[in-house]
C-alpha cells in the first residue's frame, strides 16, 4: 500500500523528499527540494554486521529529517548496494553483505512510500539532476573505490535494464585469461583497478590505491607501472562502453577519482588512443560533482520522479 502525500519543507514550498544512502560504513541522509537542492543532511554509522542496528539507524534518520517537514507522510528514496526488484520496492539480490537487506520491504518498515535504487544508479541520477551530467542526454558513470560500480543515462533517464542489472561496468571483461571476480567474470575491470585487488596487483607492496599513488608521485617506477597499467585497463573498458552506448559524457567518481590529474590526464590520453572517434567526435570525460552524498541525493530525486509518475 502506498502512503502518498505531497510534502513541503518548512519555509521552502513545493515538493520535498528524503534520500537515504546505505553505505558499508555510513548511512547518509538528505532532505531535498524539487530542484534537487539539499535542505538538510545527516550521517550515522552503518554497523554492517548487525541488520537490526542499521535498519533502526535508517528509521531514526528518516524520522529526524521528517521533523524538518510540515507533512505527516513522506516519500523516501533508498540507495543501496545490490539489485532491486522490477518495481524498485526492495533489494532483491545482495549476497555476502548487509544481511537482512535482501527482500526487506522498506515501505512497511518505515510506514511510508519508499523506493529502492542501486547505489551506482542513484549516483547517476544525482549527477543528471544537479551534477556533471545535468546537460547530458546519454552518459556513462563509473565509480572507482573498493570495487568498480557504474550506471547509464539514456535519453535523460537512468537505465536499469530488464532485470535492474544494467550499468555494472565493473564486471566487464578486460582480460579473458584473468581470474574470476565476484560475479565469475574473468579479468574484470573491477579487479583491474578496484581497491579490493591492490595488494594482489602490487605483490603485497601496497595496501591501498592511496599508498600506491603516494609512491607514484614520489617517482617509484614499480608504482608507476602498476598505476599506468590500471589506468590503461580503465581506458579500454570505458572506450568499450563508449563504443556501445555512444554517450556524450563519461563521469568518473568514487574515492580513486580524487587522484585528479594523476588519473584524468593519462586516462584522457589513453581513451583517445582506444575509443572510436568518428569525425573527431568523442565523449567528454568529467569528474563526478557530488561526493559521498550522491547516492542519497539520487535516491531522493528518483523517488520524487517515481511518485509523480504513479499519481498521474
Amino acid at each position: 500500500m502506498k502512503h502518498h502525500s505531497l510534502t513541503s519543507g518548512k519555509g521552502e514550498g513545493g515538493m520535498c523528499c528524503i534520500g537515504i544512502d546505505l553505505g558499508g560504513t555510513r548511512i547518509k541522509g538528505v532532505l531535498i527540494d524539487a530542484a534537487g537542492n539539499i535542505l538538510h543532511q545527516l550521517y550515522t554509522a552503518t554497523n554492517d554486521g548487525d541488520g537490526e542496528v542499521w535498519k533502526g539507524a535508517i528509521a531514526t534518520t528518516v524520522a529526524a529529517l521528517k521533523e524538518k517537514m510540515n507533512a505527516a507522510n513522506t516519500i523516501v528514496g533508498i540507495s543501496a548496494p545490490g539489485l532491486p526488484n522490477n518495481n524498485n520496492t526492495v533489494i532483491a539480490f545482495m549476497p555476502g553483505r548487509l544481511g537482512g537487506l535482501e527482500n526487506f520491504v522498506w515501505e512497511d518498515f518505515l510506514n511510508t512510500t519508499a523506493y529502492v535504487l542501486n547505489d551506482g544508479v542513484a549516483a547517476m541520477v544525482a549527477e543528471a539532476k544537479t551534477g556533471a551530467a545535468k546537460n547530458s542526454t546519454n552518459a556513462v558513470m563509473v565509480t572507482l573505490g573498493t570495487g568498480v560500480g557504474g550506471a547509464l543515462l539514456i535519453n535523460k533517464r537512468a537505465f536499469q535494464g530488464s532485470f535492474n542489472k544494467a550499468g555494472h561496468i565493473g564486471h566487464m571483461v578486460i582480460d579473458s585469461s584473468g581470474e574470476p571476480d565476484v560475479t565469475n567474470m574473468p579479468g574484470s575491470l573491477e579487479d583491474c583497478i578496484g581497491n579490493c585487488t591492490i595488494e594482489k596487483r602490487s605483490g603485497g607492496k601496497f595496501t591501498s590505491t592511496q599508498n600506491l599513488l603516494i609512491a607514484y608521485r614520489n617517482g617509484d617506477a614499480f608504482a608507476k607501472d602498476i598505476w599506468m597499467t590500471s589506468v590503461k585497463k580503465l581506458a579500454i573498458g570505458l572506450a568499450s562502453v563508449s563504443n556501445i552506448i555512444s554517450p556524450d559524457t563519461i563521469i568518473v567518481g568514487g574515492g580513486i577519482a580524487e587522484a585528479n590529474d594523476d588519473l584524468f590526464v593519462p586516462l584522457n590520453k589513453m581513451i583517445d588512443e582506444y575509443e572510436w572517434q568518428p569525425g573527431g567526435i568523442k565523449a567528454t570525460i568529467v569528474k563526478a560533482k557530488h561526493g559521498d552524498l550522491a547516492g542519497a541525493i539520487g535516491a531522493a530525486c528518483y523517488a520524487m520522479e517515481k511518485y509523480k509518475e504513479e499519481i498521474k
